[in-house]
């Protein structure tokens, strides 16, 4: 078995996404097993202003850095439960250290292998003004939505004010509700959870549309990756050397 490395940009997503890894490997290997899994974190408080600034470079210096760090600490491979993350790590570079898998393109083969044909996307504002799930689901013959934009603002202020907090409420539960409600009245089939806490609050039980939750669905990927089931693919200056939906 692969070691796993977990590269963490917001404390609960990644924890969420530890969990979810730990526990589908003792559901399947048995009490308490689970490969080896390292998290590394440097504080999201260092890349918070190149994030509102838009110095997406300095924040992939960042994360290349606790992906080396991850490397130093013997893991195979890595992921990054944070979709914006993503933004930067996409970006032209030195060679990462360790090969890894793509969060949109993890989400987005599982949008295919369901059928879905139209997929709201809720994440950061970066996110979702971004064309990493265009691309991703587009790619697979499968339309990207996103929220308007007073709506995409609610969905924002909720993620940075509450959920990467730790904060949970029924009243920013029920507007995440409102939101996905009207994405289903647009025609999506499907409402993908980009953010890697919102799968905190909106819950299968509760949400109008099928969800794709990216971090369960991230630490699903991972497992398989880490017992040889799925190949993590390079990332060559940036970009992901090789097709993740294979």
């Amino acid at each position: 078995m692969e070691h796993l490395g977990i590269l963490a940009h917001s404390a609960e997503g990644a924890a969420l996404c530890f969990r979810a890894f730990c526990q589908e490997a003792s559901a399947e290997l048995g009490p308490y097993d689970h490969p080896d899994v390292t998290l590394d974190c440097i504080s999201m408080a260092r890349s918070m202003p190149a994030w509102e600034s838009g110095d997406h470079h300095s924040i992939r210096a960042t994360l290349a850095e606790s992906v080396a760090r991850l490397a130093r600490a013997g893991a195979d491979c890595f992921v990054c439960p944070d979709n914006t993350a993503h933004l930067a790590l996409e970006l032209p570079g030195e060679e990462l250290p360790l090969p890894g898998l793509h969060i949109a393109e993890v989400v987005a083969e599982r949008a295919a292998r369901d059928g879905y044909r139209r997929v709201g996307v809720l994440g950061t504002a970066y996110t979702m003004d971004s064309p990493l799930y265009g691309r991703a689901l587009g790619s697979r013959g499968i339309a990207a939505d996103v929220p308007d934009a007073d709506d995409r603002r609610t969905v924002h202020r909720i993620i940075f004010d509450e959920l990467v907090n730790g904060v949970f409420s029924e009243t920013s539960r029920q507007e995440y509700l409102r939101i996905i409600e009207r994405l289903a009245a647009r025609g999506c089939d499907a409402v993908a959870l980009v953010c890697t806490e919102i799968p905190l609050l909106v819950t299968p039980e509760v949400s109008p549309l099928p969800m794709l939750d990216s971090t369960r669905l991230l630490a699903h990927a991972a497992f398989e990756t880490a017992v040889g089931r799925r190949a993590a693919p390079r990332w060559r200056g940036g970009a992901v050397g090789t097709d993740v939906s294979r």
